[in-house]
């Protein structure tokens, strides 16, 4: 169907024609009639099949027809900035787009002056927990990646979303995208929605197993694969290059990503022409220079985007993993070995998929087989519409009984039903205490009625499920977060509280027992660091058989607030590990490089933020909680929270009020000797400037900040400032603004990192 005989508004037929759309896909042609006839929606594709323009559209007919807002929500900040920049292109039709992925214990107002308000689940979540006004405005929902509701981390939020969503605004149009998957039907019954469910792709997918030599497809076709490299993944990945094509490789580990890139890169990079060098030694300039902190894996990572080849994992962080993206999605980057989280990520689309690995360590299974749907989701990934004349995607064989298994399991077999998490005793303590104390649910028939309307409720048996919201009342009734006067339910203060900073009710009671012993002891850092870091929230990190120094701080340390088990109890293991990781927190604001906990703690710089993230966030639940209950430590939390969010010691945290100076220029201006704002009062600039890490253009901003003019420039002044230049392009004028990170930025980047952490 041609974009010109569809009827929509002519202003965005006019943007669509202009970035070149023409055609609808036959999908999004059978999808349409229900958008603009403003039914719900399931529609069910493959990758690349045009999902988001159909929700593109749903969103702008609602707010064109004058019906309300939209909200589109997406699982990741990585695909909420994607959909950001791509619907921010319609802005030409007086459309205001706002995007928000952090702060999860406020309402941000602002929004509402948005038509179109993109974020993450738990954002979405929080904004219902705040009550926010506009939210009943909202006429169109989109659910982008809707199948997470079988995800055990991020699913039941995205399901209480939309149920709450369903009666909030019984009007309101809900268009759920999702991946092919076998009970699509079941999910559109859930919605009232219809069901638009198709196999089509705009590029041929072709589906194979490698057996060493050669591609046995699905459709019975073979590829021959020339050659005489004997790795599977290098034989596979080069035959794609040398025809002009890109290629990702699914590997199960982070070290695997990085092994098996290093092995790839001395092959790739001598495919290279003149022109590809240079653009990839340009974008290993750029990956550097953007690092928060100078460190051995970024510079592992750097030297192998100059060869043409990058690593992709959790451990990176969102700078590293954006500029690998976008080094991918330029042609720049010729092949990313990867972990699955890629394939659940930003679209970055490649001729061949290349799956090594579908099998991985789980902490609670051991190993077990990566799921059909997972799968499909990185096969899916083979295929650039407008690029690639056909995708492959193919799963490396070991033997011929292995072939067979493989082809049966992941080629030929229906992806698994997706199942409702929501059941869990951690999702219904939490989603059953944020019903009653948003005034969502008033009585025990309200959260009935809430508990019979959900995917849950869909799937199980019902005397089953009210069973376990009676056990989830009693829980939170003895733990004082709600009150009941015969079937009447209310929040108490504790509760409403709990609900509002958007934390686990296990951990408001670990922290709320903390702090009143907090009260009794003599405390230091590492004891409110452990006590946060022991709460359900956060993930603690894996103990290593050389971290015996875990085990001697134990013993050394005696300010717990925390009862210590005994080295026997079964609990000791998960005690160490809580202070392995509040370890962690604790280097980082004693200025530790990242490079030292990189090795120290066997983690990346995205870990490392994302602990420390995580660790700011439930800070400040401890301070809002202990100015509650009027305990004497918040002055001791909030700077603890202000050294977190910096990355430094307390003798810091006046340098480093200053814009454009982090923890790295902040020590150096400390060391010498400025140690105030006051004492930089009157200090000529030339004087700031010789500091290591400052140079002229930092100088003057501090001089500015401070309210000072600045004298004019004497001779020689535009030599300082080339130099100055050239030390920002080098990196040593760049400041490692790592600790100024988003403000409590929340259960998104949590949930992200609880999600990648197994890798």
């Amino acid at each position: 169907m041609k974009v010109s005989d569809v009827n929509m508004p002519q202003d965005v037929k006019s943007i669509l024609l202009a970035r070149g759309i023409t055609e609808l896909y036959p999908p999004q042609a059978e999808a349409l009639p229900h958008v603009f006839s403003k039914k719900n929606l399931v529609l069910a594709i493959p990758t690349a099949s045009g999902k988001s323009l159909v929700a593109y559209l749903a969103a702008l007919n609602g707010v064109l027809s004058g019906s309300g807002k939209a909200i589109y929500i997406v699982p990741l900040r990585a695909l909420a900035s994607e959909k950001f920049e791509e619907l921010s292109a319609f802005s030409s039709l007086g459309i205001k787009v706002g995007i928000s992925t952090g702060d999860l214990d406020e309402a941000e107002p602002r929004l509402a002056d948005n038509d179109i308000i993109v974020c993450t689940s738990e954002k979405a979540d929080s904004l219902m927990r705040h009550r926010a006004a506009w939210l009943r405005e909202i006429s169109v929902v989109v659910a982008d990646e809707v199948h997470l509701i079988n995800d055990a981390g991020r699913g039941p939020t995205l399901e209480v979303i939309l149920t709450r969503f369903k009666a909030i605004n019984p009007s309101a149009q809900i268009v759920a995208l999702s991946a092919t998957i076998k009970n699509a039907r079941d999910l559109a019954m859930w919605l009232d929605a219809e069901l638009v469910q198709s196999e089509w792709r705009p590029v041929v997918l072709k589906e194979g197993i490698f057996d060493g030599t050669s591609i046995l497809f699905t459709d019975n076709t073979v590829r021959e694969v020339p050659g005489n490299e004997k790795d599977a993944v290098a034989a596979l990945a080069l035959d794609t290059i040398a025809e002009g094509g890109q290629t990702l490789v699914f590997v199960n580990t982070r070290r695997s990503t990085e092994a098996v890139a290093e092995k790839l890169a001395p092959k790739i990079r001598r495919m290279l022409d003149e022109r590809g060098s240079a653009k990839a030694k340009a974008l290993s300039e750029t990956f550097l220079r953007g690092q928060s902190e100078p460190t051995s894996l970024g510079e592992r990572a750097a030297k192998l985007i100059e060869r043409g080849v990058a690593f992709h994992n959790a451990g990176l962080d969102s700078f590293q993993r954006k500029t690998v993206e976008r080094g991918f999605k330029d042609g720049i980057i010729k092949c990313i070995v990867a972990t699955p989280t890629l394939a659940a990520g930003v679209n970055t689309p490649a001729r061949r998929v290349i799956i090594r690995d579908v099998w991985r360590h789980d902490a609670n299974l051991g190993i077990q087989p990566v799921p059909i749907l997972e799968i499909r989701q990185m096969m899916g990934r083979a295929g650039r519409p407008g690029y690639d004349p056909y995708g492959e995607a193919v799963l490396i064989a070991r033997s011929d009984d292995e072939a067979e298994k493989l082809r049966d399991i992941y080629l030929l077999s229906d992806t698994e039903p997706i199942v409702s998490k929501l059941g869990t005793e951690a999702a219904l303590r939490t989603h059953v205490l944020s019903a009653v104390a948003t005034g969502f649910v008033s009585d025990d028939g309200g959260l009935r009625r809430f508990i019979d309307s959900t995917f849950y409720a869909q799937q199980s048996d019902s005397w089953a499920l009210y069973g376990r919201i009676e056990e989830t009342v009693e829980f939170l009734e003895e733990n004082c977060f709600v009150e009941s006067v015969g079937e009447k339910l209310s929040a108490t203060i504790f509760g409403r509280m709990t609900s509002d900073l958007y934390i686990d009710p296990l951990s408001a009671i670990m922290l709320k027992g903390a702090l009143e012993r907090s009260c009794n002891v003599a405390t230091a850092p590492l004891s409110y660091l452990h006590a946060i870091c022991a709460t359900p929230d956060m993930l603690s990190l894996y103990l290593r058989q050389n971290d015996n120094w875990v085990e001697e701080k134990i013993e050394e340390f005696e300010a717990f607030l925390l009862e210590k088990p005994s080295r026997y109890d079964s609990e000791y293991e998960w005690f160490a590990a809580d202070v392995k990781t509040a370890s962690l927190i604790e280097d980082w604001i004693d200025e530790v490089s990242e490079d030292r906990l990189i090795d120290k703690y066997g983690v990346g710089p995205g870990d490392i933020h994302g602990k420390v993230e995580i660790a700011e966030w439930l800070l400040h639940a401890a301070r809002e909680l202990a100015r509650a209950f009027n305990f004497a430590c918040v002055t001791e939390l909030t700077k603890l929270i202000m050294r977190i969010r910096n990355g430094c010691r307390e003798e810091l945290l006046n340098l480093i009020k200053l814009e454009n100076v982090g923890r790295v220029r902040a020590r150096a201006i400390y060391g010498a000797g400025f140690k105030t704002l006051d004492s930089l009062r009157g200090v000529p600039v030339d004087t700031l400037s010789r500091i290591p890490t400052i140079g002229r253009g930092i100088a003057e901003s501090i001089k500015r900040q401070l309210g000072e003019e600045i004298a004019p420039e004497g001779r020689g002044a535009r030599r300082k400032k080339e130099e100055a230049a050239a030390d920002s392009e080098t990196g040593n004028g760049t400041d490692d603004k790592q600790g100024q990170l988003p403000r409590r930025s929340g259960q998104s980047s949590l949930m992200q990192f609880k999600e990648e952490k197994e890798e």
